[in-house]
C-alpha cells in the first residue's frame, strides 16, 4: 500500500504525467516589452500615479466618492476603518494603501493646504518622518465643507460615471471640483519612465488669478499668483525670473527656508516652520552629523521640542555665539534650506503633458466650462420634460369633465392610458402623468398654479439655452462660482517670500577661522597642521621608522591643498579639514584621510592659492608639461579629480610657478640643468605629455625639480642650458653650497 501511494506520488510530480511540457519558449524581448511591460506602463500613468485635471488621482478619487456617498459630507465622522471597507468596492489595492491615502489628504496630517477629510486622532505629522499615525480602527473621519465644491453637480451628469472594476457599482472618471484643485493641492507621483511633481498653491490667489484670466485673456499669472505656498509654512528664497520660467515651462526649482526665532535670555533658537519638502528628523540627522564632524562648534545641544501646538525644533547655542550668522550656516549645510523640484506632469484627455501655470488654468476652464454647460442641459431636459408633462395635464384641464367621463366609461385599467391619449391627442408619459393625479387636486386653485408654472418654465428654458449659447454667460457662472468659493474658504498665505538679494549666502572661507600654519608631509603620506605658537614650543618632528620629511610650507587655516597621487588624480582638500597637530605627533595618514583607491599614493602636495599661477609637472621620463593652475579649480565641492596628469610617465613631482622664473632639474645619474620656465608653452590639458626637458639614457630618471633659487648650487652658469631638451652637467662637490637641501628637501618649498 505504502509502495503505492509513493509511485503515484512520484508519477503527480511528473510533469508529462500531468500533462505539463517542461521545455523553455523563447519569446524576444520587443515582444515581452509590448505585450507585458507596456500595458503595465500605461496603467501606472493613466490609473496611478499621475493627476488628472481635477487635481485628484484615481486613489483619492475613488475615497472622497465614496465617503460622499456615506453621507460624510453633512453627516458625523465615522470610524476610519468603516471608510476603507466601504472604499475597496472601487479601489482593490488594499485597506492599507487606501488608509495611507486617507491620511495625506486629511486635516491633522497637514500635508495639504486645502485638506478634504476632516480628521479626529492621530494622523501623524507631513512634516515628521518617524511619526506613525494610529490604526484606522482608532481615528475617525469625515469630508471637510470644501468637499461640497467637489461634488457640486455630480448629480447632474456634470462629469462621466464608469463602472467598477467588478461592475456592482458605478463611479465619477474625475469629480467637477468648482475650483482648480489641480493647482490648490501638491501632487507627487511616480510612473514608469516619467513623474509628476505639482506643488500646492494658496486657495484665494488661485480663484483671483482664474478670474483674471476669464477677465482677460492677456493677464499676467505672476502678478496676482506670485508663488507657491505650503502647509509647513516657511520662506520662498524669490527669484522673479526663475519663477516666471517654471510658469512658463512646468518645470524647475527654486528654494524654501526654514522660520525661526531667537530667545536671547535663553540663549537659543526655535525654528518653528521648516520647508515642506523636508522633516524634522532629516534636519535633527543632519546637524548632529554636522556636530560630530566638528563643523558646528557653535551649538551646545540641539533637540525636537514639537508638541500639540505645533513643530519646534531648539537649538542651544555657545556663548558669543551669533545667531545669525549660524543660522545662515546652517541653512547652507542642513535641510533647512531645500529646494522643491516642480514637474507639472498631468493627464489631460488621458495623455500625460508637462504644462505651465497658465496652461494648466486654461485646461481647467475648458474642462470646468464643459461641466458646466453638461449640468445646464441636464436641467434643460428635466425642465423640459416637466413642461411636457403639464402642457399635457393643460390640455386635461380645459375639460375635466371629459377626462373624468373617459376614466369612468372605461372598463379595464389598462385601457385608461390608451382612451386618455385618444381622446385628448397626449402621448403615453402625459397620459401616465394625468391618471396618477389626485382627485383632490382637481380645483380651480391646482389649474392656475399649474398654469402659472408653465409659464415659468417656459421663461427658465429659454434663459437656459440663451445661457448654453453664450461664452459671456457660461463664463460669467465660472466666475460666480469662483468668488463663492473664494468667499467661504480663502486663507491667508501661509509661506512667505525673500528675495535672493536679500538672503545673505554662506561662504565656508568665511566661517573657518583663519591662523597662519606651518604643514609638513612625510614619505609615507603623514600629513601634520601645527600653529605657530605650538611650533615655537617644540620643533621636534616625530616620524614613524625609516619616515622622513617630504614637504613643508608655511600656509593659512583657510588654504586649499592640491595632492597628487601616482594614479593620475588629483585630491582637493582644505587645510582647516585637519585638526592641529603637535611636532611630537606622526599627524594624519592623508591617504586613509582622502580616501585614496587601494594602492595609491602620494606624490606631491601643492597650495594652489586662487588658481591663478601655473603648475609644472614633471615626469620621470624627462618630461614637463606646464598647465594653468585654474584647470583643477572646480565650482562643485568635487575632491577627486581624474586625469589630472600624463598617463605616459610617473609623475615625479609637482612644482606651482608664479610668474618666469629658472628651474633646476635633478636626474638619477647625479645630473643637473637649470632652464628657464618661458621655454615650456602653457598647455590647456591637464594629461599633456609636456615638453621634453632632460635628455637621458633609458636607465636614468629625473628624481626631482625645484626653483632654481632653492637648489642651493653656487656655480649656478655650469647647469644652465639655453635650448631644451638638455643633458645637463654632472654635479661637483664644490658647487654644493653650505645651504644645499637633500633630495628630500628640494621640493619643500612649494
Amino acid at each position: 500500500m505504502a509502495r503505492k501511494k509513493k509511485e503515484e506520488s512520484k508519477a503527480s510530480a511528473d510533469p508529462n504525467v500531468l500533462g505539463l511540457h517542461a521545455e523553455v519558449v523563447e519569446q524576444p524581448i520587443t515582444e515581452t516589452l509590448e505585450v507585458n511591460f507596456m500595458p503595465y506602463a500605461m496603467s501606472v500613468i493613466m490609473s496611478r500615479a499621475i493627476p488628472e485635471i481635477d487635481g485628484f488621482k484615481p486613489s483619492h478619487r475613488k475615497l472622497l466618492y465614496m465617503m460622499y456617498k456615506m453621507g460624510l459630507l453633512s453627516g458625523a465622522r465615522t470610524k476610519s476603518a468603516n471608510i476603507v471597507g466601504a472604499t475597496m468596492k472601487l479601489n482593490p489595492h488594499g485597506d492599507a494603501a487606501i488608509y495611507d491615502t486617507m491620511v495625506r489628504l486629511s486635516r491633522g496630517h497637514e500635508a495639504l493646504l486645502t485638506p478634504f477629510v476632516d480628521s479626529k486622532g492621530n494622523f501623524g505629522k507631513h512634516y515628521s518622518r518617524d511619526m506613525a499615525w494610529a490604526a484606522p480602527r482608532y481615528t475617525e473621519a469625515k469630508l471637510a465643507p470644501i468637499c461640497a465644491e467637489l461634488f457640486r453637480d455630480i448629480d447632474k451628469d456634470a462629469v462621466d460615471m464608469a463602472d467598477n472594476y467588478d461592475g456592482s457599482m458605478t463611479e465619477p472618471t474625475l469629480l467637477p471640483s468648482s475650483f482648480p484643485n489641480v493647482l490648490v493641492s501638491a501632487n507627487l507621483g511616480i510612473a514608469v519612465g516619467m513623474a509628476s511633481q505639482i506643488c500646492g498653491f494658496n486657495l484665494g490667489e488661485v480663484c483671483e488669478t482664474t478670474i483674471h484670466v476669464l477677465q482677460d485673456p492677456e493677464h499676467d499669472v505672476l502678478s496676482t499668483l506670485p508663488a507657491p505656498d505650503f502647509p509647513t509654512g516657511g520662506e520662498i528664497v524669490y527669484d522673479p525670473a526663475e519663477m516666471r520660467e517654471i510658469y512658463r515651462t512646468g518645470r524647475g526649482s527654486f528654494k524654501v527656508r526654514c522660520r525661526w526665532r531667537y530667545l536671547q535670555k535663553e540663549n537659543m533658537i526655535e525654528v518653528y516652520e521648516i520647508p515642506y519638502s523636508t522633516t524634522a528628523e532629516q534636519i535633527m540627522d543632519k546637524v548632529a552629523e554636522l556636530m560630530k564632524a566638528g563643523k558646528l562648534r557653535e551649538i551646545s545641544d540641539m533637540r525636537d521640542e514639537t508638541d500639540l501646538r505645533g513643530l519646534k525644533l531648539t537649538i542651544d547655542l555657545k556663548r558669543g555665539v551669533d545667531p545669525d550668522k549660524l543660522m545662515t550656516k546652517l541653512n547652507k549645510l542642513t535641510p533647512l534650506t531645500d529646494p522643491f523640484s516642480c514637474n507639472f506632469n498631468i493627464l489631460i484627455g488621458g495623455i500625460p503633458r508637462v504644462l505651465g501655470v497658465r496652461e494648466i488654468i486654461d485646461e481647467w476652464i475648458a474642462w470646468r466650462t464643459e461641466c458646466v454647460k453638461r449640468r445646464i442641459y441636464f436641467e434643460l431636459n428635466r425642465k423640459k420634460e416637466k413642461l411636457h408633462l403639464l402642457r399635457g395635464l393643460g390640455k386635461i384641464l380645459l375639460d375635466i369633465d371629459k377626462a373624468i367621463r373617459i376614466i369612468r366609461e372605461t372598463e379595464r385599467e389598462a385601457d385608461v392610458i390608451p382612451n386618455l391619449m385618444i381622446g385628448f391627442g397626449i402621448d403615453e408619459v402625459q397620459a401616465e402623468f394625468v391618471a396618477e393625479i389626485k382627485l383632490r387636486n382637481i380645483n380651480r386653485e391646482y389649474i392656475l398654479k399649474r398654469v402659472e408654472e408653465t409659464d415659468a418654465l417656459e421663461k427658465e428654458i429659454a434663459d437656459l439655452e440663451d445661457t448654453l449659447s453664450s461664452k459671456r454667460r457660461v463664463r460669467a457662472i465660472l466666475i460666480s462660482e469662483l468668488r463663492e468659493v473664494m468667499k467661504k474658504y480663502a486663507e491667508p498665505r501661509k509661506t512667505g517670500m525673500v528675495y535672493t538679494h536679500e538672503v545673505e549666502e554662506f561662504s565656508e572661507a568665511d566661517a573657518v577661522e583663519d591662523y597662519p600654519v606651518t604643514l609638513f608631509l612625510s614619505r609615507e603620506g603623514y600629513f601634520k597642521k601645527i600653529t605657530a605658537a605650538s611650533l615655537r614650543m617644540n620643533d621636534q618632528q616625530k616620524y614613524k621608522d625609516g619616515d622622513a620629511l617630504r614637504w613643508t610650507a608655511e600656509a593659512t587655516n583657510r588654504a586649499e591643498l592640491l595632492v597628487f597621487t601616482d594614479r593620475q588624480q588629483c585630491y582637493k582638500c582644505r587645510v582647516s579639514d585637519f585638526e592641529d597637530a603637535k611636532a611630537s605627533a606622526l599627524g594624519t595618514y592623508l591617504p586613509g584621510k582622502l580616501e585614496f583607491d587601494e594602492g595609491e599614493s602620494v606624490v606631491d602636495v601643492l597650495l594652489p592659492g586662487d588658481y591663478s599661477a601655473h603648475v609644472l609637472l614633471f615626469y620621470a621620463n624627462g618630461k614637463v608639461g606646464r598647465v594653468e593652475l585654474s584647470g583643477y579649480a572646480t565650482k562643485t565641492n568635487r575632491k577627486r579629480l581624474t586625469g589630472a596628469a600624463s598617463d605616459k610617465s610617473p609623475l615625479v613631482c609637482a612644482l606651482r610657478l608664479d610668474g618666469e622664473n629658472e628651474i633646476a632639474l635633478y636626474t638619477s645619474e647625479g645630473r643637473c640643468l637649470i632652464f628657464s620656465s618661458t621655454l615650456l608653452q602653457p598647455k590647456t590639458s591637464r594629461t599633456t605629455q609636456g615638453v621634453a626637458v632632460a635628455r637621458m639614457k633609458p636607465k636614468y630618471a629625473v628624481i626631482s625639480a625645484s626653483l632654481a633659487e632653492r637648489a642651493g648650487l653656487t656655480n649656478l652658469p655650469r647647469y644652465r642650458v639655453r635650448s631644451l631638451p638638455a643633458l645637463g652637467a654632472l654635479v661637483r662637490p664644490e658647487d654644493q653650497g653650505a645651504e644645499q637641501l637633500t633630495l628630500s628637501e628640494v621640493t619643500s618649498s612649494k
